[in-house]
């Protein structure tokens, strides 16, 4: 069984992934490249999500899961925004493979996702307070 200060540094070391990558997405996006700065701002997302999880105890493993984490985490907070955003971030994964999505779009999904993670990173922090 994995000790409780092993689940925090894996909780801190998917929160400063999330951070990190989505710093990445912008520098990308600013350099043009859509495709990398659409993945950097999905690998956000799910890391956000992961540390959430891996918070909680909870199996975070595949795709299902993390969207199943993002709406356990909306019911938990009554922020139904939290499973919107992260299904935003979907999208950019798709567009990484797909390159469907417009300059405009990328840009205004990375936002929402950055939304996501500032807002994943308070929750995080609001429970280590708290514990």
């Amino acid at each position: 069984m994995a000790s409780p200060n092993g689940r925090q540094e894996r909780v801190e070391r998917h929160a400063a992934t999330s951070l990190r990558f989505i710093n990445q997405s912008q520098a990308e996006l600013a350099k043009g490249d859509t495709l990398q700065a659409s993945e950097k701002a999905w690998g956000a997302a799910a890391h956000a999500v992961k540390a959430a999880a891996e918070g909680r105890g909870w199996n975070h493993g595949t795709h299902r899961l993390l969207f199943d984490t993002a709406a356990r985490i909306a019911d938990e907070t009554g922020d139904p925004e939290f499973f919107d955003l992260f299904k935003v971030a979907s999208a950019l994964h798709q567009n990484f493979y797909e390159g469907w999505e417009s300059d405009y779009t990328v840009q205004k999904s990375i936002e929402r996702v950055k939304r996501l993670v500032e807002k994943m990173e308070a929750l995080r922090l609001q429970s280590t307070r708290g514990a």
